[in-house]
């Protein structure tokens, strides 16, 4: 069957960078299902996008369908059919679901019971005439975070649609959408060449694009971006910082980008880089230059998509337009510096933090609170103290600055330059400038550790006073990020390095006094319950993500855990300990499973000494020695120590279960063995419930 290339270009005003290539990743896909739907194989499909386009160009599409007889068994023809051979309801039914007349239904026998059949035929069909139906649904399925009508139109799209192209082989598919019928015309570069550019076929429709000066693809564009940027470093001996999130939106803001070199006065040095690259990033996304030595130079890359013959006027345009906000810039910091950091703090009274929560102002004081707290737990010297006290008086502070209004971004990054200025101690400025870590997954958290009580104090706090409110997070909602928040918390008091050495749920415990001091009505207990819940949740995901198996985490959570961190040293022991002892841990698993299902709780554990036989007292004096070291270990969180004296009662209870029939036909023996099982079970009942990892 003869194929052909179909080319779809649905052209745009500019369409915003991220919901561009959102859509990119996702019309692939709704271009080949719109084909499936249709009964239309087809064969590579590429995606090309630009900001005034998206576009496919799909081969091996074929001219013709195939015809397709489909066949359907339908209910025995006793049930289809009266006696008078008319069809009931189940045949009329039958029929109207496979799209045929009840007159059509065909008789059939099946070993030796007769059904009725449908047959379904479809016939060949030109896709030329099927082209304009499925390309219109591809418009009206792409999905848009927000999208528009335009002029006196009821369709809708992210951005007005400005013409079509639609080419199957070298004939041109009328697809209409918003008034517009598609033609073989597309646009070139807005600039230095707009056309309209006449497309021949469907196979030359990327080459007339690259020949208008447009760069058709993400990738392509990047590419271009980056060698440029390599070509400027070399030239001007400075390093460019290319962050991935800007560098995904530069790539879908040009469709022919030339990188350019432009500067800034060395005057604007002196504020610091953070404001600076905020600046040039997040505002202009212009890429900043670095020294070798990682201080921030005077000049800054421009992805421009402009005419490069005028690469002079742009660049002016451009600095002009850096220089207003560097201006700007100066002026908040130089400003900000007029008053000491603590003098801002009664600001925060200005700024609401939640609506049932209060302000900024009463989010710091328990803060405070909370890293006092968390500092006395942590075992902090006085001075350690005193820091951790210090900084979350002043952490907030830097909101109500000029710089940190204008610049959102550098919000804890310019606390700990003001504290600084202010003539607070290192360790102080840092427990600032770090708080708001780690931000996100894969972030650094503090590196000091009253840097990590202060960053506690602030996300727990939030945590907790919004679950207190009836804001924790439901479903796949969390706007104010607070999972985030719990694993970061999570990752501090677990950290390899310096880890914060305090119990989360006395931290918890702490948070939520604060709130009831602070005027707040709510269930705590009900509240504590649910926090407690939402961070064992979050440990089971850092444990799966970890790699750890169910099992070990059923087996944990089976006995009702508490504490989140102990949640999670218990696991990682249990899965470490397995790791090393495989077969002794599968026997204990099974020993445990098949000992909890043979006691009898209410029994008690006072077993009789006087009454076992040697097998036996082997087994009690293997459980009394494991009942006290297990507890040592428990002590001090010795969760290996304690799995490692679990193992030491493996023989012995594989002893007892070969020698000894349990349920003995004395009663008063059977009760006693009862009562030695019971012990036996309640060594594991602080560690983990075995019976989980039994092998089924």
């Amino acid at each position: 069957m003869a194929m052909r290339t179909l080319a779809f270009e649905i052209g745009t005003e500019e369409l915003p960078a991220f919901d561009l290539h959102a859509a990119t990743l996702k019309l692939e896909g709704i271009v080949r299902s719109a084909f499936d739907a249709e009964g239309i194989p087809v064969g590579g499909i590429e995606v090309y996008s630009t900001p005034r386009r998206l576009a496919v160009v799909v081969e091996g599409v074929p001219e013709r369908t195939e015809k397709i007889e489909e066949v359907f068994r339908g209910p025995a023809a006793k049930i289809a059919f009266d006696a008078d051979g008319n069809p009931t309801k189940a045949a009329l039914g039958f029929a109207r679901g496979k799209g045929v007349d009840a007159s059509a239904l065909e008789r059939r026998d099946e070993n030796g019971v007769e059904y009725v059949y449908a047959v379904k035929q479809t016939p060949e069909r030109d896709v030329a005439e099927l082209l304009p139906g499925i390309l219109g649904g591809v418009i009206t399925t792409i999905q848009w975070p927000k999208a528009q009508r335009w002029g006196s139109r009821s369709e809708q799209f992210s951005r007005p649609v400005r013409w079509l192209l639609a080419l199957f082989g070298d004939e041109v598919v009328p697809v209409e959408f918003a008034g517009l019928v598609a033609g073989d015309t597309t646009r070139g570069h807005r600039f230095l060449s707009p056309g309209p550019h006449k497309v021949a076929d469907a196979r030359s429709y990327v080459d007339v694009l690259r020949g208008a000066y447009v760069v058709p693809s993400e990738v392509e564009r990047e590419e271009r971006i980056r060698a440029q940027v390599r070509e400027a470093e070399q030239k001007v001996g400075l390093v460019a910082e290319l962050p991935a999130k800007i560098m995904e939106e530069v790539v879908n803001l040009a469709e022919y980008p030339t990188v350019m070199v432009g500067s800034f006065d060395e005057l604007f040095l002196a504020v610091p880089k953070e404001i600076t690259v905020d600046a040039m990033l997040v505002h202009q996304r212009y890429f900043p230059l670095f020294n070798a030595d990682g201080t921030l130079a005077n000049k800054f890359l421009i992805t421009s998509n402009g005419d490069p013959a005028f690469e002079a006027n742009i660049v002016d345009g451009n600095e002009r337009v850096v220089a207003a906000r560097l201006y700007d810039a100066k002026f908040f910091y130089d400003e900000d510096l007029k008053h000491p950091l603590g003098d801002y703090v009664e600001r925060l009274d200005e700024v609401v933090f939640q609506e049932s929560l209060g302000t900024m102002r009463a989010k710091t004081n328990r803060i405070v609170s909370l890293a006092a707290h968390l500092a006395c737990d942590a075992g902090l010297c006085e001075q350690d103290a005193a820091d951790a006290v210090r900084a979350a008086e002043l952490c907030k502070a830097d909101l109500v600055t000029g710089a940190v209004v204008e610049f959102t971004s550098v919000q804890g990054t310019m606390g700990y330059y003001y504290a600084l200025a202010s003539g607070e101690n290192e360790q102080v400025a840092h427990a600032i400038g770090d708080h708001y870590r780690p931000r996100f997954s894969g972030d650094e958290p503090p590196a000091s550790l009253v840097g990590k009580v202060v960053a506690t104090a602030d996300k727990l706090d939030t945590i907790c006073g919004l679950f207190a409110v009836g804001q924790g997070p439901t479903g796949s909602s969390d706007p104010f990020a607070l999972r985030r928040s719990a694993i970061g918390i999570m990752s501090m008091l677990l950290a390899e390095v310096d880890p914060l050495p305090v119990s989360l749920a006395s931290a918890i415990d702490a948070s939520l006094a604060t709130l009831v001091e602070g005027g707040l009505s709510f269930d705590v207990d009900s509240v504590r319950d649910e926090v407690i819940d939402f961070f064992i949740t979050r440990a089971k995901v850092m444990m799966r993500d970890e790699g750890n198996n169910a099992d070990a985490i059923d087996a944990v959570l089976a006995c009702d855990v508490a504490e989140p961190l102990e949640f999670v040293r218990r696991v990682r022991a249990l899965e470490q300990a397995r790791r090393g002892q495989r077969e002794t841990f599968d026997d204990l698993a099974t020993a445990f499973a098949r000992a909890n299902n043979l006691r009898d709780a209410d029994a008690g554990s006072d077993f009789d000494e006087g009454m076992l036989n040697e097998v036996e007292h082997a087994l009690s004096c293997a459980i009394v020695q494991a009942e006290s070291r297990v507890a040592r270990a428990l002590e001090g969180n010795d969760y290996a120590a304690a799995l490692a004296e679990l193992a030491s009662m493996r023989k012995p209870i594989d002893l007892f279960f070969e020698r000894i029939m349990v349920m003995d036909e004395d009663p008063a023996v059977r009760e006693n063995r009862m009562k030695l099982l019971n012990r036996f079970v309640g060594v594991f009942a602080n560690i983990a419930d075995f019976g989980k990892m039994a092998k089924k």
